[in-house]
C-alpha cells in the first residue's frame, strides 16, 4: 500500500471510530451525570451531555493502537500525558474541580513530555543558527502545554467551534510535517484530525453533545505536544511562529481575556462573556454565523503557519507581523479589545 493510502485509510480509521463512539460517549455522560445545563453566561438553552472528549480519545489512542504496534518512546510520552489530561477533564466534567486541583493535573500531565523526551531544547534563529535553550526546555515545554490546554479550553464555547479550529490546526501541522518529512508527526495529527471531526457531526448547531474539558484540554494538549515534538525542533526558519501562528485565534482570545481579569482584579478561571464568540454573538450573529467567522480566522491562521515554511526570514516575520495586526483587527472589530480594560461585565464561577 502507497504512503498516500496508508495515510488515507489511518484518518478514515479514527473517523469511523470516534464517530461510533460518540453515542456511547454520550449515553456514558448522562449515567455519570456529566450533563452541562444552561448558565447565565451560555449559550445553550438546554442540558448537554459532556464527555465527548472520551470518544475523541478513544478513537486517537485505538487508531495508534492498531496502525503503530509499537510505539516509541516519544510517543508514550504523549500517550501516557494525554490520558492523564484526559481523565482530568473527565472529572471536571462530572464533579467540577477547584481551579487549583484542575491546574495540578495539567502540570502533572505536561510534565510527563519531558520525561520521555518530548521537550524542546532547541529553537531555530530566524536569523541563522539555532538557540539552545538548555535545561530552560523543561519549564518551557510544560508552560506552553498548560498553556495551550487552557487556550483550547477556554475558546470551547460554541456548538462545534473547539472541534474545528483544532481540526484545522492538526491539518495545518499536518501538512508542515509532511513537508518536513516527519513521519511520527504525520501520523499524531492525521489520527488527531480524524478523531475530531469525527465527533463533529454530534457537536454542530445544534448540539446533541459537547466536548467538556475532558475533550476541549485532551485537544489542546495533543497539538502543544505535536509542536513541541514536531514544528519546534525542526532547522527550519521562523518554526518557532509555526505553531504560534496555527493556534493563532486561541492563543489571541485567552490572552486578552486573561489580562482583562487581572487588569479588573478578578480570578483567571472566573468566567465572563469576554470571550471573542460571545462578542460576535452580541453583535447579532448566529451560533452557526459565529463559528463561521471563527473558522475562517482560524484558517487564515493555518494559511499563514504554512506560508511561513516556504518564505525567508524576512519575509515570513512580515506575515507574523500582518497577522497580527489581522487578529487585532478582528478582535477591535468584535469588541473584544477596547481602549478600556473594564469589561463591566457579570461573572460566574465555571473554569472557562
Amino acid at each position: 500500500m502507497s504512503n498516500v493510502g496508508r495515510y488515507a485509510l489511518i484518518f478514515v480509521t479514527a473517523f469511523m471510530i470516534s464517530w461510533l463512539l460518540s453515542p456511547l460517549s454520550k449515553r456514558l455522560a448522562y449515567f455519570l451525570g456529566a450533563v452541562d445545563k444552561p448558565k447565565a453566561r451560555g449559550v445553550s438553552q438546554r442540558p448537554l451531555p459532556r464527555l465527548g472528549g472520551v470518544a475523541i480519545y478513544a478513537a486517537f489512542v485505538s487508531t495508534i493502537a492498531i496502525f503503530l504496534r509499537r510505539p516509541d518512546f516519544n510517543m508514550w510520552g504523549i500517550i501516557i500525558g494525554s490520558t492523564i489530561i484526559m481523565l482530568v477533564g473527565v472529572i471536571d466534567d462530572i464533579v467540577t474541580l477547584k481551579p487549583k486541583a484542575k491546574l495540578f493535573g495539567q502540570l502533572l500531565a505536561a510534565a510527563v513530555l519531558p520525561v520521555y523526551g518530548v521537550q524542546a531544547n532547541w529553537f531555530t534563529n530566524p536569523f541563522g543558527g539555532m538557540i539552545n535553550v538548555g535545561h530552560w526546555g523543561i519549564p518551557l515545554t510544560i508552560l506552553w502545554v498548560v498553556a495551550i490546554c487552557n487556550a483550547m479550553n477556554f475558546i470551547d464555547g460554541l456548538d462545534g467551534l473547539a472541534a474545528g479550529i483544532a481540526s484545522i490546526a492538526s491539518v495545518t501541522l499536518l501538512v508542515v510535517a509532511i513537508r518536513l518529512g516527519q513521519v511520527p508527526v504525520i501520523m499524531l495529527t492525521l489520527i488527531l484530525a480524524g478523531s475530531t471531526l469525527g465527533f463533529l457531526p454530534y457537536n454542530f448547531n445544534p448540539a446533541k453533545m459537547i466536548m467538556g474539558d475532558s475533550g476541549a484540554m485532551f485537544l489542546g494538549y495533543i497539538l502543544a505536544a505535536v509542536s513541541v515534538q514536531g514544528t519546534l525542533k525542526s532547522a527550519t526558519a521562523l518554526a518557532v511562529f509555526i505553531p504560534l501562528v496555527a493556534l493563532g485565534l486561541p492563543i489571541m482570545d485567552t490572552t486578552i481575556v486573561v489580562i482583562k481579569r487581572l487588569f479588573n482584579h478578578r480570578p483567571v478561571t472566573e468566567a465572563d462573556r469576554n470571550h471573542l464568540h460571545h462578542r460576535l454573538l452580541d453583535m447579532g450573529l448566529s451560533q452557526k454565523q459565529a463559528v463561521a467567522v471563527l473558522y475562517s480566522v482560524s484558517g487564515f491562521c493555518g494559511v499563514s503557519a504554512l506560508a511561513l515554511t516556504e518564505t525567508k526570514p524576512l519575509g515570513g516575520l512580515l506575515i507574523v507581523a500582518g497577522l497580527v495586526l489581522g487578529l487585532l483587527y478582528v478582535g477591535r472589530k468584535s469588541g473584544l479589545i477596547t481602549m478600556s480594560m473594564h469589561d463591566g461585565t457579570g461573572t460566574t464561577s465555571v473554569n472557562k
